[in-house]
């Protein structure tokens, strides 16, 4: 059996899900539109710590992320206008399939008591949302610095808007799902 990447069944998708899903037509297949990775650091005050999320996100991802900022000031949260709060990248294309290539064979196989991605993170829209809790899963780091561990939350955007056929083209990519409890 030969190995084939994210990129060539984001393509293929249509061959392979018409009967299941009764597509009639190539555009009703759902393809992959773009992948979001964000982290927050927003009461880290250290500017060391800011730059190092920068730096790792930066090499997870493939490329520099951008600086999300507070839209409000919230006293509570001690926020104030324009204040950095997270960064976030979004992924397209060739290097949008190399991470999730990454991701589904490489980083969340190493995750700790991984079983399964959860069945209901999928959002009215197709959307399907992933959090990380440790960034150490990808390779690409480096464990030097075990106390400075940050989380991730991975949003993959589909061009379906329809939680059952979300479901069955990530399954059909190979992102290993939770199978179903069967209740009694």
């Amino acid at each position: 059996m030969t190995y084939k990447t994210i990129y060539e069944l984001n393509k293929d998708s249509f061959k392979a899900l018409k009967e299941k899903l009764n597509l009639k037509n190539a555009m009703q297949a759902p393809k992959l539109q773009k992948v979001i990775i964000s982290s927050g650091f927003g009461s880290i005050k250290d500017k060391k710590k800011i730059e190092l999320i920068a730096d790792r996100l930066a090499k997870i991802a493939g490329q520099k992320p951008s600086t999300k900022s507070a839209k409000k000031s919230i006293a509570t949260f001690k926020t104030r206008t324009g204040d950095p709060l997270a960064y976030q990248t979004t992924l397209r294309g060739k290097r949008m399939c190399d991470f999730l290539d990454r991701l589904v064979h490489v980083a969340l196989p190493r995750t700790k008591d991984f079983r399964g991605l959860s069945r209901k993170a999928v959002d009215t829209m197709g959307n399907y949302s992933i959090g990380v809790k440790e960034h150490t899963i990808f390779p690409e780091t480096s464990d030097e610095d075990l106390k400075d561990v940050f989380g991730l939350g991975i949003t993959i955007v589909t061009s379906s808007h329809d939680k059952e056929k979300t479901f069955s083209f990530l399954e059909y990519l190979g992102f290993p799902m939770k199978r179903e409890e069967v209740k009694k």
